[in-house]
């Protein structure tokens, strides 16, 4: 995990959390799991960073796998999953399945040599059934040690980030409606601010992490007006961070961000405001602000721990699009890619298992995990939220990963967010992304 998502995990994701035991089987899904064949007392290994709620929730799912072939599936969870797996790897050592937050750190591990293809069928399958699916085989599609790309990282369990959390009540009070493009959600902010309403609450501090809440306005922003190959090349600097498609998603951020009609406490704020206490404003008396836009985790920030999305305070909906830019209905996230690195077939049974709609129900059922499967039956899901985060992944035309996770340490959890930080205090698009260029170039 990086160090964003450490410092977001064990706050954030309580609000929505399930306890699995409120199921009498989780495996009593919708959707009939197939024929995986038998494979009575066999064990596979499996090495990931869940821990706690999460890593009961994965084992219960597994459990259904265990019960349909005779296998034992042994998971082992740390919080040094990156530095124990990789010294596993390299040592012989290796799991039947390791699951990583990071695809940098799979891809790593394939040109090593150490990853074993899942091979075409399994990434047609995923194009065929994922929503957005070709951006999710992108995702697991690394190159061995002589430059041969195969499909290595079967995704599952994603996270979303393009939301925007908002009060239903205030919203009906007021007479607005859940804007369906990004014109609709800026003249909605322009009515807000006529009728005397303040549209946004933005924080980006975040201790030594100041500024990635920044970064990710950036990379949804930058989804919405470039397409998924220039968000590609930006991400690997092919496209320079000081290019102008860089920069005008840069100054759109700024129009919401450095306006200070538009933002509670006025655009000052925003790099000295807590990115936990941001969302807080929704629920003061009267509001501070009418909307959030944050991942699906903030609602564990929120002053009752999430209670107020259960109790109909709080939703969200979908960041939206550019008309005008006619690129789809883009998604930012995360996810963990199940990889290979012993195979058997046994462990080849438990990817197909993977394949299921199933496996998948067995776990939206228990809250948090969020799926692409286009088969997955969208009842399963333990909250209207969850499913309605569900139905945004389905829907996704593209897919694509966190940028500052993917690129450089020195410039996602460096540069970019120092630079964002200073953009916030009013420092230029074009000195921001200059600098920004300049550290990339420092380390080539």
């Amino acid at each position: 995990m990086t160090y964003k998502h450490n410092l977001i995990g064990a706050a954030g994701f309580a609000s929505i959390l399930l306890a699995g035991s409120a199921f009498a089987d989780v495996c009593d899904t919708p959707s009939k799991l197939g024929d995986l064949g038998s494979f009575p007392g066999e064990v596979i290994t499996m090495q990931g960073s869940m821990l706690g709620t999460d890593q009961e929730m994965l084992e219960a799912t597994v459990s259904c796998f265990e019960k349909a072939t005779g296998a034992t599936v042994q998971y082992s969870g740390s919080r040094d999953f990156a530095a124990l797996v990789v010294a596993d790897l390299r040592s012989n050592n290796a799991p039947n399945i390791a699951i990583f937050p990071q695809p940098g750190l799979a891809a790593d591990m394939a040109k090593e040599g150490h990853l074993v293809p899942l091979g075409d069928d399994m990434a047609d399958w995923m194009i065929d059934n994922y929503g957005a699916g070709s951006s999710w085989v992108d995702l697991g599609t690394y190159a061995d040690a002589n430059g041969k790309e195969d499909f290595y990282g079967f995704a599952y369990k994603m996270d979303l980030k393009s939301l925007v959390w908002y009060s239903p009540e205030q919203f009906e009070d007021n007479g607005y409606e859940v804007p369906a493009t990004m014109e609709e959600l800026i003249e909605l902010s322009d009515q807000m601010v006529e009728d005397g309403n303040t549209p946004w609450c933005i924080g980006i501090e975040s201790g030594n992490a100041t500024g990635w809440t920044a970064t990710d306005w950036m990379e949804d922003i930058m989804l919405r007006t470039a397409s998924p190959a220039k968000y590609d090349q930006w991400v690997s600097n092919e496209l320079p961070f000081n290019s102008p498609e860089v920069i005008n998603a840069m100054n759109i951020f700024g129009q919401f961000s450095r306006n200070d009609d538009y933002v509670a406490g006025g655009a000052s704020s925003v790099a000295t405001t807590s990115f936990g206490d941001a969302p807080k404003g929704l629920f003061t008396t009267p509001p501070s602000c009418m909307m959030h836009r944050q991942a699906s985790f903030i609602s564990g920030f929120f002053p009752n721990k999430g209670q107020e999305v259960a109790d109909g305070e709080a939703d969200a909906f979908y960041f939206p699009p550019f008309a005008s830019e006619d690129l789809g209905n883009p998604v930012l996230g995360a996810g963990t890619l199940y990889t290979m690195t012993k195979d058997s077939p046994a462990t080849r049974a438990f990817f197909n298992f993977l394949k299921e709609a199933s496996a998948h129900e067995a776990w939206m059922q228990q809250g948090v995990l969020l799926t692409a499967h286009k088969g997955a039956n969208l009842d399963a899901y333990a909250t209207p939220l969850l499913r309605k985060q569900g139905e945004i992944l389905v829907n996704a035309t593209t897919f694509r990963f966190d940028a500052s996770d993917l690129m450089p340490g020195a410039i996602g959890a460096g540069a970019f967010w120092s630079e964002m930080t200073a953009f916030a205090n009013g420092q230029d698009a074009k000195t921001t992304a200059d600098n920004i260029q300049a550290a990339w170039d420092a380390i080539k």
